[in-house]
């Protein structure tokens, strides 16, 4: 039940992320989870530990690291799209 839960909080997490950044993450739901996943260590690793935790994620730097990603993937799609028209 615990790795359901955190596919739950990184969904959420990944979601929140393109909300914030207004752009939406490649491939939905599996998109977001995996935002959320990659987000929720990138933010471990440049802030640490802080703030709330639920479902193994650090609340406040997992969303940070996965604005973060959502931002730098969203660059990259765009500029992929540009240099082919």
């Amino acid at each position: 039940m615990g790795w359901l839960w955190s596919l739950i909080i990184g969904g959420i997490i990944g979601w929140l992320a393109g909300l914030i950044v207004g752009r939406d993450i490649p491939g939905g739901v599996i998109g977001n989870i995996i935002a959320g996943f990659i987000g929720g260590w990138l933010g471990g690793v440049i802030l640490g530990e802080m703030g709330p935790e639920m479902g193994g994620f650090y609340i406040v730097p997992a969303l940070i690291g996965a604005i973060v990603l959502v931002a730098i993937v969203s660059l990259i799609f765009r500029s992929m799209g540009r240099s082919r028209g």
